[in-house]
């Protein structure tokens, strides 16, 4: 049930990636037959996900997790244009990230720039008014997540595109969580840049993808032998390059039914959970919301109270984030929706996955209520239901 955390990789995935851990392990930048073989195997790879995304081939660059490649794309760009004299000011939002966040705010504590953090409504969604409204003379870039990792609130994004394309101003977003069962090609949505992980669409971990518009200003934040176009030096990691294309082909051929199957046990279980717990809120969209995504808040008791009882019976969630997972912090996702303290301390996530079934949905349905009325009872503060 923690499937947004992080995907276990697909047997066709790992038999695809295993002759370039040993066999054919040559270094694609050697001119011998072992490293040519390496560097045809990477440029298939890179060539099958530009067309899994409607790209250029050179408009792939391999990264070595998602957190670089938004890394890349929000630093590389900032100081590209700021170099040239174009601006300094960047749109994100509150939800977003903290390879997002954390990436403005050390460009704005270090390098001079500005950043104007877009609140959300109840549900998690950006404003396209406030955004156009947001943007000023020196805005140079916007990134907005496709879909929230932990809400699961997918954001209007080609409405978000047009605006920054009518101001003349750079887009990228955060696909991390949208990969495996959302579409993905670039020319459809009108993003200039975009970024994926293996570890969320049933590839190999610390393995990152970055689509760069061709003609976009971009600096690299890794320096070195100059590889990926000179946008992120250090030898390649072919096993995951070719791992990730394999595991990105495979859900976007499949995601249309799986997505329907998920969608139907996440609504299923929403409405079990709903009928079976008092003070239970649903955190995010209703309906605009990925298929896998079940975020709710218990009133009354922590979420991590309920993760360590869960575990006990072989039962895996999360209270947010992975990243973010050992911070005892309320989660800030469900704050700027305009949650209470208390709602955003109870949140819990629960993330569909490929292997989850009706009587996986049943067990935890069946778990839960007992789990939260023990906890209720051990409580000092009595519980009263507000009828949310």
């Amino acid at each position: 049930m923690d499937f947004s955390a992080t995907t276990f990789v697909r047997p066709e995935v790992l038999k695809a990636m295993l002759p370039y851990f040993s066999k054919d392990f040559g270094n694609p930048g050697s001119l011998h037959s072992k490293g040519l073989k390496a560097k045809n195997a990477m440029d298939s790879a890179r060539q099958k996900v530009a067309g899994i995304l409607g790209a250029k081939s050179e408009e792939i660059i391999f990264t070595g997790s998602g957190t670089e490649s938004i890394n890349l794309a929000i630093k590389g760009v900032a100081r590209a244009l700021k170099r040239q004299g174009k601006g300094n000011h960047i749109i994100t939002s509150k939800i977003e990230h903290h390879a997002v966040l954390d990436s403005c705010k050390f460009l704005e504590k270090s390098e001079g720039f500005e950043t104007t953090f877009l609140k959300v409504d109840g549900k998690g969604m950006i404003s396209l008014k406030e955004i156009e409204e947001s943007i000023r003379p020196e805005t140079i870039l916007i990134s907005i997540m496709y879909a929230n990792n932990e809400i699961g609130t997918i954001e209007p994004i080609k409405e978000i595109a047009k605006i920054a394309k009518r101001h003349n101003v750079l887009f990228h977003t955060d696909a991390c969580q949208a990969g495996f069962e959302l579409d993905v090609n670039v020319q459809d949505l009108g993003v200039d840049l975009m970024t994926l992980n293996g570890s969320k669409i049933y590839g190999p971990k610390g393995m990152g993808m970055l689509f760069v518009k061709k003609g976009t200003p971009i600096e690299p934040i890794i320096h070195g032998g100059g590889q990926e176009r000179g946008l992120r030096s250090g030898t390649e990691n072919v096993p995951g390059i070719v791992g990730f294309a394999k595991a990105l082909e495979i859900c976007q051929r499949q995601k249309k039914k799986e997505a329907r199957r998920q969608e139907r046990l996440r609504d299923y279980f929403i409405k079990g959970l709903k009928a079976r717990i008092d003070g239970l809120i649903l955190n995010g969209h209703q309906t605009k919301r990925l298929p896998n995504n079940v975020n709710v808040s218990i009133m009354g008791i922590e979420g991590e109270a309920i993760l360590l009882r869960l575990n006990e019976f072989g039962i895996f969630a999360s209270s947010g984030s992975a990243c973010t997972s050992h911070s005892l912090d309320p989660s800030h996702v469900v704050l700027a929706t305009g949650a209470s303290f208390e709602q955003a301390h109870g949140s819990l996530r629960f993330s569909l996955g490929l292997t989850t079934t009706k009587k996986d949905v049943d067990f935890v349905l069946a778990k839960l209520p007992k789990i939260v009325k023990e906890l209720r009872q051990l409580s000092p503060v009595e519980f009263r239901h507000s009828g949310n």
